[in-house]
């Protein structure tokens, strides 16, 4: 049984696939209309979420099937007390495939080691976004009509921003990309994901504070709002919040077939204005996410024995914990919130005692 909780748990052949088929739903989707008739899609939010959750509901409402679920922790057992583990076990038991999200970074892996049924991971703190990543990449073949040979920009909360580390992740397998990484010095891209996907690769890569000087050059430009739920002090995100707003001025600088994206939902970073631009893509991008969507389900539904749960089969294998007595330090771990959930550290691969946490990659020097 396969689940989705990170981009690279799909090979770039099967990327294409999914592609495909909702290019293939989009032409003609009366032919999709009863394709999950009698399955149900359990959507289970314990963050608060629009389009992701829209769009996985109604994906699965196009498809025929059902939907049942939460859009906010306050209204589920996990308000009182109850763990990631026991919600998924009990809910897989009422629904054929789950999408979720959740604050804490690892929450899915969690998920995938106790249901029944295919897990989508729909965003886990700062971590992953792979359904993210499948829009934006199904965004980026109808607007460029490719996906190599792309220079993309990456501009604003490169820190927390899951939606910017699955991207990188993904493009990353493409040749001829590069990338031009914008923000703050506060918020610049996690030195460990950028030596796993970009250094490590070879991939041409170059860091600059000015979103002026950088636009000129670029076929994408990515942008990301600067998320305040992510912030540990208020004074810290009032500092950083207004580091970089797109307004048609800027848009002057760029070339005439550049896009811009954007994961949504924007809070100022982005002036209405640009909107009237034809290259500002970011409402198709929405679009977009739903029959990707609608793609994905159908394919774990096909994997997961047509859509019958399958108790036991299909949960990740843990490794053996490299480091016993060690405590993931990164605050927004899975690990600081689940009831009995043993600490589990793997090596870091990057030298010796270094250790990276299974569940949110958080670094650990002992």
């Amino acid at each position: 049984m396969g689940h989705l909780l990170n981009i690279l748990d799909l090979s770039v052949e099967e990327i294409d696939q999914l592609i495909a088929t909702a290019d293939a739903i989009m032409e003609n989707p009366e032919d999709y209309q009863n394709a999950c008739q009698n399955k149900i899609l359990a959507t289970l939010f314990f963050e608060p979420s629009t389009r992701t959750r829209l769009s996985f509901e109604s994906a699965m409402l196009g498809l025929g099937g059902r939907v049942l679920g939460f859009s906010d922790s306050s209204s589920s057992s996990a308000r009182k007390g109850e763990s990631v583990a026991d919600t998924i076990a009990v809910v897989s038991a009422y629904a054929d495939i789950i999408a979720m999200r959740h604050p804490k970074e690892g929450a899915p892996l969690i998920a995938a080691n106790h249901t029944r049924v295919p897990i989508i991971n729909g965003g886990d703190g700062g971590h992953w976004h792979p359904t993210q990543t499948l829009t934006d990449l199904l965004t980026i073949r109808h607007e460029k009509g490719r996906l190599e040979g792309l220079t993309i920009g990456l501009c604003g909360d490169l820190k927390f921003g899951r939606t910017v580390h699955s991207l990188i992740e993904a493009m990353s397998r493409y040749n001829g990309v590069r990338f031009v990484l914008i923000s703050p010095q506060e918020l610049a891209l996690p030195a460990l994901e950028k030596a796993r996907y970009i250094d490590g690769k070879g991939i041409p890569c170059r860091e600059c504070r000015s979103l002026e000087e950088a636009i000129g050059e670029l076929d994408i430009l990515y942008m990301t709002r600067i998320q305040r739920e992510r912030f540990a002090s208020e004074e810290e995100y009032q500092r950083l919040k207004d580091s970089y707003i797109l307004t048609p001025e800027k848009m002057e600088l760029a070339r005439g077939d550049m896009i811009v994206m954007h994961p949504l939902p924007r809070v100022n970073e982005i002036a209405p204005l640009v909107d009237e631009d034809p290259r500002a893509c970011y409402f198709r991008q929405a679009y977009y996410g739903r029959f990707i969507r609608m793609a994905l389900i159908l394919k774990l539904l096909q994997e997961s024995g047509k859509g019958k749960a399958q108790p036991d089969k299909g949960r990740p294998h843990f490794p053996e914990n490299a480091l016993p007595g060690g405590v993931c330090k990164n605050p927004h771990c899975i690990t600081t919130t689940e009831q009995g959930l043993p600490q589990r550290f793997t090596p870091a691969g990057e030298g010796e005692g270094e250790y990276r946490c299974l569940y949110c990659e958080a670094e650990y020097t002992p």
